[in-house]
């Protein structure tokens, strides 16, 4: 049987790595997501998820980064204020997973799969909510996204790579 979860936003994480000159990778996140997990432990294909992510609370540690980054030249938050992520097939079982479904960034979809750890097994807070975790990874093309702004450097290359390595740290609240 299928049981619904609320990501608790103050215990989740959505973190990016990316080339920066060609040197060495630049990290980031974004502070605010939401979203629903419905889960049967018995039969994962018929699990799904659905998540969201506040566009604007890019976090690089580098306000004026994350000021360009806000712009029209990357994500154009006026525009797609939300990143958006919904499952359309769940696949394996026990705590690897693989889940595929639509990534939605700067306007643009595109079928994604994450490598799945999880769930943890359900354990009570101190609160007295039931909580699950679970850890997700994914490599995607900015450029597949319409994120095609970039620099050349004087001794060659891009400023920018065009490889995004993504990775979720969730914890879900159960729901009544």
């Amino acid at each position: 049987m299928a049981t619904k979860w609320q990501i608790d936003p103050t215990h989740s994480s959505v973190s990016f790595s990316i080339k920066h000159m060609m040197i060495a990778k630049v990290h980031g996140g974004f502070e605010k997501l939401s979203g629903t997990l419905t889960y049967d432990a018995q039969n994962a294909a018929a699990s799904a998820v659905d998540v969201s992510i506040d566009a604007s609370s890019i976090n690089t540690r580098e306000p004026q980064r994350d000021a360009h980054l806000k712009s029209a030249d990357f994500f154009d938050v006026e525009k797609f204020p939300q990143i958006t992520f919904k499952s359309k097939k769940v696949e394996g079982s026990g705590d690897e997973l693989k889940v595929t479904g639509d990534l939605s960034i700067h306007g643009v979809t595109k079928e994604v799969t994450l490598d799945v750890e999880g769930p943890s097994e359900e354990l009570k807070d101190p609160y007295g909510n039931i909580k699950i975790g679970v850890s997700a990874s994914t490599k995607i093309k900015r450029k597949d996204f319409g994120l095609t702004w970039n620099a050349a450097l004087e001794a060659g290359g891009v400023l920018v790579g065009d490889d995004v390595n993504i990775t979720l740290e969730v914890q879900f609240v159960k729901q009544a």
